[in-house]
């Protein structure tokens, strides 16, 4: 519930904290290492959320929902892009449905804020919200995906009912060619950062430039990534590409 360092958003919103390892791009995720983090601070959402294995931390399965969080939105005047939920994923299962409808609540009070959700569950995701949800202009929903083997999130992404859908490539961990962006209005493209970073090939960014070419999908590219991201910084093709999505008429 702050102002954050990331690229493509100005706030982080965490009216949930805690997830599951899903699949590989969740191997270095950084919620996990801040959670740790915060926990040995004496952050009391944070107890429990994660343990250590392997000398890394790893998330234990516990989500902890944060009723105080709630209303924080509605207290920052000044509009800004917030991701939500950069410490967990809105639509976890263990996430109830009519939780997500009190989230759902205050961004229709808040139009002023346009919100950006991220899950590596957009299956959930397009059921949850074809259930009763209204459409709402100031939220983006997107999927993560991080190479072929989660390509399906593409096709459920395309069923979620949303004024903006995007699709997080990050980390880019392996090629998405055979990936199509119709019906996707934004994609950001990402290498890993970190002590255990994996490697991203240039011809992986390369692919998704032309799939974002051909679909119309606006392109931001937000980081090569590596031990030290400042060191190899967000440069691609001699520039720094910042597009951000425009709605499908």
């Amino acid at each position: 519930m702050a102002d954050t360092s990331i690229e493509w958003t100005d706030a982080t919103w965490n009216p949930v904290a805690g997830c599951t390892i899903m699949s590989a791009g969740c191997t270095n995720c950084y919620a996990m290492r801040m959670a740790a983090r915060l926990e040995a601070m004496g952050v009391d959402k944070y107890r429990g959320l994660t343990r250590k294995s392997g000398g890394r931390a790893k998330w234990t399965g516990v989500l902890r929902l944060d009723e105080a969080a709630l209303s924080v939105p509605e207290k920052w005047s000044r509009p800004r892009n917030v991701f939500v939920n950069s410490m967990s994923d809105l639509f976890h299962p263990d996430v109830p449905s009519d939780f997500i409808g009190r989230v759902w609540e205050v961004m229709k009070r808040t139009p002023r804020h346009t919100y950006q959700i991220l899950t590596k569950r957009p299956d959930r995701m397009a059921e949850v919200l074809s259930s009763g949800f209204d459409v709402l202009p100031n939220v983006w929903l997107g999927a993560s995906v991080e190479d072929d083997r989660v390509i399906h999130r593409l096709d459920e992404l395309r069923q979620v009912p949303a004024a903006i859908r995007f699709v997080s490539f990050e980390p880019l961990i392996g090629s998405v060619a055979d990936g199509r962006l119709d019906g996707i209005h934004w994609a950001i493209v990402g290498g890993e950062s970190g002590p255990n970073a994996r490697p991203m090939d240039p011809e992986w960014i390369d692919e998704i430039f032309d799939l974002c070419t051909d679909a119309g999908a606006a392109f931001f590219f937000k980081q090569w990534g590596g031990k030290n991201k400042k060191a190899t910084g967000r440069s691609y093709r001699g520039r720094v590409w910042d597009e951000m999505p425009v709605a499908a008429a």
